[in-house]
């Protein structure tokens, strides 16, 4: 499904900024999409992380005029918007031809709206990834690619139950939480013969993974080397696409990644 080595994370700019400073910071968005576009590798635009209000991935594209290679942007979506908000965001990606939809449940927070269960078919009090899945490929057939979060952190036997719904609403790929190595959970996943996007953690600030996963810090990550993660990574899971969180963009990336990029 997926014919280039990595998908590259690119945050897009906080609302919070005002005057000048959002020129600024759309400037070095555009500057980065492009770079990442020139070496052939993939992008994905997360949605509010850390519910941290952000510009939309195609709100930010289209202030910049960039161009969209539907086969190479990953645009995310979660469960923290109104329903019309929801709605725009979907019929302006299916105008713009997007591809692929990457829907989390999301960070909530108390400066974002929350989805209506019932406006998308939920029956449960929170609207639920499973939900806004089914929703984007019944309202949309057709016009998107939706893939799901794997969360490795979580029981096995939950977090598998949860994938299998998740391919049943609509989800055709995964994408992992970050992992260090082989995992366990990762290689059940395989078994739901999906595409897997195994997600690498690029900084070395290990410790912010941990706390982002809400797990303790493992023994075995001490001086962790993301570099030697991503290699290993690349020789246990060689079929699958890499996602890069937290790569920075001051490094030469054919000096860092292991895989060949244009």
């Amino acid at each position: 499904m997926f014919n280039y080595p990595y998908i590259i994370e690119l945050l897009s700019p906080k609302r919070s900024i005002e005057g000048q400073a959002v020129d600024h910071h759309l400037d070095r968005f555009a500057d980065r999409y492009q770079r990442i576009i020139d070496v052939g590798l993939g992008l994905s635009i997360p949605d509010n992380p850390m519910g941290q209000p952000r510009m939309g991935a195609l709100e930010s594209i289209g202030l910049k005029r960039l161009q969209i290679d539907p086969n190479r942007i990953f645009m995310n979506l979660n469960t923290f918007h109104t329903k019309n908000e929801l709605d725009e965001m979907l019929k302006k990606a299916a105008s713009a031809k997007l591809r692929y939809i990457l829907v989390v449940r999301g960070d909530g927070g108390p400066l974002l709206s929350k989805l209506e269960p019932k406006s998308i078919g939920g029956a449960r009090s929170i609207s639920t990834s499973i939900d806004l899945i089914r929703y984007i490929n019944v309202e949309f057939p057709g016009k998107f690619i939706t893939g799901a979060a794997y969360n490795p952190y979580k029981p096995l036997s939950f977090e598998l139950k949860h994938m299998t719904q998740k391919i049943k609403a609509g989800a055709k790929f995964a994408v992992t939480q970050p992992i260090i190595g082989q995992d366990q959970s990762v290689d059940e996943l395989k078994l739901l013969n999906i595409p897997i996007i195994v997600e690498a953690w690029m900084s070395k600030n290990v410790d912010l993974l941990y706390k982002s996963v809400g797990k303790k810090k493992d023994e075995t990550a001490e001086n962790y080397d993301p570099i030697d993660n991503l290699k290993a990574l690349h020789a246990i899971y060689p079929e699958c696409c890499i996602y890069l969180s937290m790569l920075s963009f001051m490094q030469d990336w054919h000096q860092i990644l292991p895989k060949s990029i244009e």
